[in-house]
């Protein structure tokens, strides 16, 4: 089973339904990973405003991926729905 937990709501579910979004080991850039060839930490989210919401709002993202996020990534994020 290839379930994750969302950083918004934390529920768990299967990862192909989830938007993984990872701290990249070499630059330390936040990006979204849409083919999970991008290694480094990674955090999950449902595909919807309320969880990417919470997970903005309570710093979840921060504190899970250990880096600072940028400030478009909350924007592309929700261009993601």
């Amino acid at each position: 089973m290839n379930e994750r937990k969302c950083a918004g709501c934390g529920q768990l579910k299967n990862k192909d339904e989830l938007i993984k979004v990872t701290r990249q080991k070499q630059p330390g850039s936040v990006v979204i990973n849409h083919s999970s060839k991008i290694f480094g930490r990674s955090v999950y989210l449902c595909y919807n405003i309320s969880c990417i919401e919470a997970s903005f709002k309570k710093n979840r993202l921060q504190r899970a991926l250990k880096a600072s996020i940028p400030d478009d990534l909350k924007g592309k994020l929700l261009n993601e729905l």
